[in-house]
């Protein structure tokens, strides 16, 4: 074991992965993925956990509602949390490779999966890039899925329904108006299949106070079921996310551009 030693880059990688896809009241050292990952580690479940605590104190999310996290976070922990919201596309990608290296170890030299560091620099061979494109996109979407779920504790934030087959993370700033927040999850949101339906197509927005605003252009239609799923959540506060909060900004473009008022 490792536990007294500083952490390597690889073991930050898989503490800051875990913190992103997992909801932040189940980072326990009794949860069976902290217990897995801490194992292939060389750490202890313990010294994992407190780990993605310190990795907590350092997210706005969670300091500006009163907790803290642990507060032991290190220089290296506050360079790797820098690193992460400077290229989310580029930490998606190395994050998904170290939690590879410990959860299927056997795929990892397979050249055909192998991926830059850089999201959208191969080196691979040119048959395989179409090939490897695509994977990097759906790793991206994963982690992307992944983190804001995790931060909606895997709840819809409008209607509070909780059945992950019907939750999608949906994108506040266009997926392709904005490549370099694609991934970050402060560019999300957890909905229903039918909210992220209708945020997309500008008949829901969030406000600033962070209340649900519907377009005034459908709201007077009459049709019942409109008015159930969606007019009724009109002035409605959303439920905030646990880590990750959703930038103001993103959320002024979605008003500005996509909301149809």
């Amino acid at each position: 074991m490792t536990s007294r030693t500083n952490w390597t880059r690889q073991q930050l990688l898989v503490a800051f992965a875990l913190y992103c896809r997992m909801p932040f009241g189940q980072i326990s050292s009794r949860h069976p993925d902290i217990i897995r990952a801490a194992a292939a580690i060389g750490r202890t479940p313990a010294a994992l956990s407190m780990k993605m605590g310190n990795i907590a104190s350092l997210d706005p999310a969670i300091t500006s509602t009163g907790r803290r996290g642990l507060r032991a976070a290190s220089a290296n922990d506050r360079a790797m949390w820098a690193e992460m919201n400077d290229d989310w596309d580029r930490f998606a990608m190395t994050a998904h490779r170290a939690l590879m290296q410990i959860e299927q170890p056997e795929n990892i030299e397979q050249p055909e999966n192998q991926i830059a560091e850089t999201p959208y620099e191969y080196a691979v061979i040119p048959a395989g890039e179409d090939r490897v494109i695509t994977t990097t996109q759906r790793i991206g979407q994963d982690f992307f899925r992944g983190a804001v779920l995790s931060a909606y504790r895997e709840r819809c934030c409008i209607t509070g329904l909780a059945i992950p087959r019907f939750l999608e993370a949906a994108h506040i700033v266009p997926w392709a108006h904005d490549p370099a927040n694609r991934t970050n999850p402060q560019n999300g949101l957890a909905l229903t299949v039918l909210h992220h339906r209708a945020f997309d197509a500008g008949v829901i927005t969030v406000s600033h106070d962070m209340t649900v605003r519907v377009s005034r252009s459908y709201a007077h239609r009459g049709d019942e079921f409109f008015n159930r799923s969606i007019s009724q959540y009109a002035g409605v506060p959303i439920t905030l996310p646990e880590k990750f909060a959703p930038s103001e900004d993103f959320l002024a473009f979605h008003r500005k551009y996509i909301f149809q008022d």
